[in-house]
């Protein structure tokens, strides 16, 4: 893609979350704009850079990988949205700033043991699968509170809130049903003694859902990059 372009769809993003915000009396400073990146060249990635965006969610380990490194002189925070395997939690923990995708304690445990001491303790969310649906990585909703309580006993990770997303073909009413879910359970969760500030959900086409049903953080890819390579 021209470099150009994506800096000018990341403004047409910006807007968009914006206009969302707005529309549902929310402040647009409160909703995080999360690029992803996956199967994107580094040179894509140092022009959205370019552009003012500085937080990026990689799906694929070996993917992320090589482009970590290659720019970790720049101010990035680096976002890991994809399956979690066992075999890659120590790369996850030494490399990333956030983890949204963590739903078993043995994943939380390895992460929490893995994490270097000389770097701050690792954010996560908890994925949640709201709708059930068997393709769907994530803890049920009702497991939820228990996997929290681990998560939150660990030491070098700090549990900052929940992640789920919606099925491909859901209409919009099905989508705010979902995040509407998933921000009540938190708010349940948080009266039984935790402090999670974060809702991480929404994506090029169903950002305007989750804006409106209290999305923190906004996972967006295609929007900004294009159709994928």
């Amino acid at each position: 893609m021209n470099p150009s372009r994506i800096a000018e769809r990341l403004a047409q993003v910006k807007q968009r979350i914006a206009a969302a915000a707005r529309s549902c009396d929310r402040d647009p400073n409160a909703v995080r704009l999360i690029a992803v990146s996956k199967t994107r060249p580094v040179s894509d990635i140092l022009e959205a850079h370019a552009a003012g965006q500085h937080a990026f969610g990689e799906n694929y380990l070996q993917d992320a990988l090589p482009k970590i490194e290659a720019l970790q002189e720049y101010p990035l925070e680096w976002h890991f949205i994809g399956r979690i395997q066992s075999n890659k939690t120590r790369d996850i923990a030494s490399h990333f700033h956030w983890v949204h995708t963590l739903s078993s304690a043995k994943h939380a445990r390895r992460l929490s043991d893995q994490r270097p001491v000389e770097l701050a303790p690792l954010q996560v969310c908890i994925q949640v699968n709201i709708s059930g649906e068997a393709s769907k990585s994530g803890t049920t909703p009702e497991a939820a509170g228990a996997l929290a309580e681990v998560i939150a006993g660990l030491p070098r990770l700090a549990l900052r809130g929940l992640m789920t997303m919606p099925p491909a073909d859901s209409t919009e009413a099905q989508q705010r049903q979902i995040f509407s879910a998933l921000r009540h359970l938190l708010e349940d969760l948080n009266r039984t003694g935790l402090s999670m500030d974060s809702l991480s959900m929404g994506m090029s086409n169903d950002m305007q859902a989750a804006i409106c049903e209290g999305a923190t953080m906004v996972r967006i890819g295609t929007a900004i990059f294009g159709p994928r390579q």
